[in-house]
């Protein structure tokens, strides 16, 4: 783990990507979490209609994502298009902050923020060509440290907005805060990220069309797999959308307790992120990535009954652990289904949260329709326990 460490630490792109990574999470950590609650409860958005919101904004996400993806594959432009989804970000975010209305709030996020989403997997295309040299344990093992480090700020910043929200801080305020976030970020990567004709690296472009860039990606044995990785992943949008919604309707629970609850399960998830590099060395990487979604669907499924209670406190670990365990290495599965493509693999990030988002708003609309919140959660376990079945089986007689 410390050679890791230091081999991210003496390379400047890695060292670059971390910190990119960190600022991103400062603005995931709040958006992600409170967004839904900004909604509701603040400009009055229905459940429904706030689902509407998630899907429009999802196709937006995928779709420029995709776009990127191939783009990047084609031609030198991964600074260019960095700088074009954090600009993306900034936008979206300040005009929330400065119109403070729910038509602001509408067009940031069903079309703004969303045409950011290709950032996330854009750090790890680029992780990808920084790494491609290096033998997969330790790629995959450096990945999820990249991925912990977008995790650390989740840690740090959730408890303090729990704390200010529970002293009567405006939920809209995280909005004025990940907008200066975007702006750092458009100066590191203005100054650090390298411009793609002094890249540190050797790349291959595709040669492909769009159109048969578009074929490769959705091939069925790939398309499948990206699809039922979404499934499995689709824990963590439920858990954000509905963790703060459960909370705020049941007894002796309130806004403060979500974001000490996230910032404490994402400590353990941190802790495990790092350590996934000694899993590989005794399992298969998706015997680790399934364990993990299990012990998810078991947090999600619990989450309902043991809110009202103090036991719900314990269910940080399997939430941390089984997140830890998935998100740091899916990373690695999704882009080893289209070899070295470094672009195309971001795009099948961008496929996988597709399903993710759309898994968890179907799921949100399906359960608060029906019953409420807890359905949703429950819901939302079952579906990860069919995914991991599903692939595991489809997976059985593949060389990991």
């Amino acid at each position: 783990m410390q050679r890791h460490f230091r081999i991210l630490w003496q390379d400047a792109t890695l060292r670059m990507l971390t910190f990119c990574g960190l600022l991103h999470g400062v603005y995931a950590s709040a958006i992600g979490i409170y967004q839904s609650l900004v909604a509701v409860t603040v400009f009055g958005i229905s459940d429904q209609a706030y689902a509407a919101i998630l899907i429009t904004a999802m196709l937006m996400a995928v779709g420029a994502s995709i776009g990127v993806g191939i783009v990047t594959d084609q031609r030198p432009s991964r600074w260019l298009m960095a700088m074009f989804a954090c600009t993306m970000m900034t936008l979206g975010t300040a005009s929330v902050w400065l119109v403070n209305s729910p038509t602001a709030f509408v067009i940031a996020h069903m079309f703004l923020i969303p045409l950011s989403g290709s950032f996330f997997g854009q750090l790890f295309a680029v992780g990808r060509l920084a790494t491609a040299h290096l033998p997969r344990i330790d790629r995959d093992a450096l990945l999820a440290i990249l991925r912990a480090a977008f995790a650390v700020p989740f840690v740090i910043a959730l408890p303090l907005w729990g704390w200010a929200f529970g002293r009567g801080l405006v939920l809209t305020a995280i909005y004025p805060v990940v907008a200066f976030t975007g702006i750092a970020l458009l100066v590191l990567i203005w100054r650090r990220w390298p411009r793609d004709a002094d890249a540190p690296w050797t790349e291959r472009k595709s040669g492909l069309s769009f159109r048969a860039s578009l074929s490769e990606i959705t091939t069925p044995p790939i398309l499948i797999r990206v699809a039922l990785i979404g499934v499995m992943l689709s824990g963590g949008a439920i858990c954000g959308t509905v963790l703060g919604l459960l909370f705020e309707v049941t007894p002796g629970r309130g806004v403060a307790d979500v974001g000490l609850f996230f910032g404490m399960f994402v400590a353990i998830e941190v802790v495990v992120t790092v350590l996934v590099g000694q899993f590989l060395r005794l399992m298969k990487r998706f015997t680790v990535i399934a364990l993990g979604a299990l012990q998810y669907a078991l947090f999600l499924a619990l989450l309902p009954v043991l809110a009202p209670t103090g036991w719900v406190w314990l269910l940080i670990i399997p939430a941390g652990a089984g997140g830890a365990m998935m998100y740091a290495l899916v990373i690695g599965y999704l882009q080893d289904l289209l070899g070295s493509r470094a672009g195309a693999g971001a795009s099948l990030i961008a496929l996988q949260q597709l399903a993710s988002q759309t898994l968890a708003a179907a799921v949100f609309a399906i359960g608060t329709w029906i019953y409420g919140y807890a359905l949703v959660s429950m819901l939302g376990a079952a579906a990860i326990v069919a995914a991991t079945l599903a692939i595991y089986w489809l997976d059985r007689g593949r060389a990991d």
